[in-house]
């Protein structure tokens, strides 16, 4: 959404009563007093419908998850851990654009917090692994071929806010119940590993516990 700017006359009692209270929810003065006029008008800003995003997606998560704010609307960090050697961690960070009314309306950045190269190849390899069953097993990803990106370790997922979302609390919901999917299948993976599945045995596993989860969770994205 289009900002511009004001000149408004406001007395400095006031804006010193704004000024702190801007600090105490972390935001600018600008931003603030922003808020307080949409509200006051009725009207959603961005960051209104951001924080309803992340809410309903945290809403998803179980303890297995651990939630890290970022110190901004747009930006969400979850943390989930592998039941593997030195019980490596899984960070899956979220980012939304402001202008929720598009399509492509954010990104998912998925990695693993570890120096082992086997490990990191391991990860590598099972994200070409999972674009292969979004776009094999998902019909509705047929036509988004583009979505994805693997680089320095880091799986890039666009998040799509597509006709089955109908609203910002369906949109949080999806992202969560996509992360947990996508999470339970990557510690499927493993485990296999760790039980020296054959690779067609495994995959095998793999694409039932999808298109298992994808039928239940309805993640949509």
């Amino acid at each position: 959404m289009k900002r511009s700017m004001y000149s408004v006359i406001l007395m400095d009692d006031v804006i010193a009563a704004i000024d702190q209270m801007a600090q105490q929810h972390g935001t600018s003065r600008s931003n603030y007093i922003n808020q307080v006029l949409a509200q006051h008008a009725g009207f959603v800003t961005p960051e209104q419908q951001m924080r309803q995003v992340f809410s309903c997606m945290i809403e998803q998560m179980d303890s297995a998850f651990r939630v890290q704010h970022q110190g901004s609307d747009a930006m969400l960090s979850i943390f989930g851990a592998l039941q593997y050697k030195y019980r490596p961690t899984v960070r899956y960070s979220v980012e939304l654009l402001r202008d929720q009314r598009q399509q492509e309306a954010g990104l998912l950045k998925i990695s693993c917090r570890t120096q082992s190269s086997t490990l990191l190849q391991a990860m590598q390899s099972f994200y070409q692994f999972w674009i292969h069953l979004e776009q094999q097993l998902n019909p509705d990803m047929a036509d988004f071929t583009s979505i994805y990106e693997i680089d320095g370790g880091k799986l890039t997922r666009v998040l799509l806010r597509t006709e089955q979302i109908k609203d910002d609390a369906q949109f949080g919901a999806a992202i969560g119940n996509y992360i947990r999917m996508f999470h339970a299948v990557l510690q499927s993976y493993f485990t296999g590993l760790q039980k020296d599945l054959s690779a067609p045995i495994l995959q095998h596993v793999l694409e039932q516990q999808y298109l298992a989860l994808r039928s239940s969770l309805k993640p949509n994205l």
